[in-house]
């Protein structure tokens, strides 16, 4: 829906709105937020709020500190959850005291990029996001214990799946916040979840991630549940992945279909895709930021470890879903949901209209299963890997004049800051399978 500020302060009236919780996202996609009373509305909708951004992650130093939000008027909600003293939330972008926009805020990064694909002639870009996530107990405090909730496996139901019921009240509640939401079910592994909303433009999908992380641990803890969009949170299981479906348009005109084509695709799709593919490596460290990402991206557990496409295989990064005409679109595979959404649709971005740019060559599909091919035969293929680990995805990063391009220097230069110092804690770390293994060994 569309909001004019003459609304939203009709609204507030009248539902007894008492909070708003001005609302962005920090460089790793920590939603963050800036809670004012009903009676300084007026003022957040005319952009004179201001707040420290020397305290935000990946954000200014303390001597320029003063930044302001600028409400997205079209982003006003209430939280549905909340009865009495009722909250509702705008979501921001960042600006400077000079009233341009902050160089390193995220939203403004997929913006800056969403701009350079409509120079190119494209109105929109379509994204359906799918964040998996899974639900453990917690304990007598309230803390999240390693033990799950269930051991529901694919689309099983209760009593099995003992996740049904708080799977079903998210559900709900995305849906009174404007949600179009079109399945839900249980994921592959135990305590797994998976809920599917309609695509969107890509500014609105990635506000849409961040809301959805935002009810699904709220209504996961009034169950008693810790959900968490952790990669892999533990061994031996399948991790949560964050397909992101993307497709161009220009005005009603899906640019990535062609009915001639004996699969359905333009070229555009195919230049596309072969961006995608040429700077997949690059874009890793946006797309599965932390060190648990890569324990996720590992042969056996379901998730794309090898740089590859195919019209029907699901082991490659890249998949075209059946269906053709407006809903002809790219499937990309490796993302995971403790992605910032805004980085990450942004470099993906970069890299398919760099491809489209450059009229890169589509390598041929991969329709084998490549998890049983060899190393050998992978090379003969010619199918890179993703990178193995967070230090390698950085290198490739940094090498990458798209990707950096793509985030600009602002938030490059802090975002390769935050994870070398992430990577560095965890390499440091002595950690319970070393003791396991070496302690009575040596």
């Amino acid at each position: 829906m569309s909001f004019s500020k003459e609304d939203i302060l009709r609204i507030a009236k009248e539902e007894n709105v008492r909070f708003i919780r001005l609302q962005f996202t920090d460089l790793l996609g920590t939603i963050k937020n800036v809670e004012i009373p009903v009676s300084q509305l007026e003022k957040a909708l005319d952009n004179k709020m201001m707040f420290d951004g020397s305290s935000i992650e990946g954000y200014v130093r303390i001597e320029e500190s003063d930044m302001y939000l600028f409400p997205d008027l079209d982003t006003w909600v209430i939280f549905p959850w909340v009865t009495d003293s009722r909250v509702a939330r705008l979501i921001c972008d960042v600006y400077m005291p000079d009233q341009t926009p902050f160089a390193g805020d995220p939203r403004g990064i997929l913006k800056r990029c969403l701009k350079e694909a409509e120079e190119m002639g494209f109105t929109a870009m379509n994204v359906g996001p799918e964040p998996e996530f899974f639900l453990f107990k917690t304990d007598e405090r309230g803390n999240p214990t390693t033990e799950l909730n269930d051991q529901g496996g694919y689309f099983d139901l209760a009593p099995t799946d003992l996740g049904e019921n708080c799977r079903r009240e998210i559900v709900l509640t995305l849906e009174e916040m404007g949600f179009e939401i079109e399945a839900s079910h249980h994921e592959v592994a135990s305590g797994q979840h998976e809920i599917d909303f309609k695509y969107a433009d890509a500014i609105t999908a990635a506000d849409q991630i961040q809301t959805f992380k935002l009810v699904v641990k709220t209504v996961a803890r009034q169950h008693g549940l810790h959900a968490t969009f952790m990669p892999k949170p533990l061994f031996g299981i399948n991790g949560s992945g964050m397909h992101a479906h993307q497709s161009l348009f220009k005005g009603k005109e899906n640019m990535f279909y062609d009915e001639s084509d004996k699969l359905g695709l333009s070229k555009t799709a195919r230049y596309y895709m072969a961006g995608i593919l040429k700077h997949a490596r690059a874009f890793a460290a946006i797309t599965n930021p932390t060190v648990n990402s890569y324990k996720r991206l590992v042969p056996g557990y379901e998730a794309p470890c090898y740089v590859a496409w195919s019209a029907s295989n699901r082991s490659p990064m890249i998949r075209i879903p059946a269906s053709r005409g407006l809903s002809t679109r790219v499937e990309v595979r490796n993302p995971d949901p403790a992605a910032n959404p805004y980085l990450a649709l942004a470099v993906m971005l970069k890299a398919g209209l760099d491809g489209i740019k450059r009229k890169l060559d589509l390598p041929a599909p991969i329709d084998r299963n490549i998890y049983v091919m060899s190393e050998e035969e992978r090379i003969e293929e010619g199918i890179p890997s993703l990178p193995s680990d967070l230090k390698e995805a950085l290198s490739e990063m940094i090498r990458s004049h798209v990707i950096t391009e793509a985030l600009g220097e602002h938030a490059l230069a802090h975002f390769y800051e935050l994870k070398e110092i992430e990577w560095d804690i965890y390499r440091t770390q002595v950690h319970e399978w070393e003791r396991a293994q070496y302690m009575t060994l040596y």
